[in-house]
C-alpha cells in the first residue's frame, strides 16, 4: 500500500470517527458531508474516478441538502 493511500484511509477513519461523535445534528451533516469528500478522495486514490464522480455528487452534495432541508423543515413545525 502506498503512502498516499494510508493518509486518505486515515483521513476517512477520523472523518467517519467526527461524524459519530457529532452531537448536533447540523453539525453532524456538516461533518458527514466532510466525510462524503473524505470518501471521494479515497475513490480518488484507488483510481475509482466514477465512483468518486457519483459519490461527490451524492455523498458531498445531494444527501446534506436534503438532510439540512428536513431539519429546518421539522424545527419550523416546533
Amino acid at each position: 500500500m502506498i503512502p498516499l493511500q494510508v493518509v486518505s484511509l486515515l483521513l476517512v477513519a477520523v472523518a467517519g470517527t467526527a461524524v459519530v461523535l457529532a452531537r448536533d445534528l447540523v453539525r453532524q451533516v456538516l461533518v458527514n458531508a466532510v466525510y462524503g469528500l473524505a470518501l471521494v478522495v479515497l475513490f480518488l486514490v484507488l483510481q475509482a474516478p466514477d465512483v468518486a464522480l457519483s459519490a461527490i455528487v451524492v455523498g458531498t452534495t445531494a444527501f446534506p441538502l436534503i438532510l439540512l432541508a428536513a431539519i429546518v423543515k421539522d424545527r419550523e413545525g416546533r
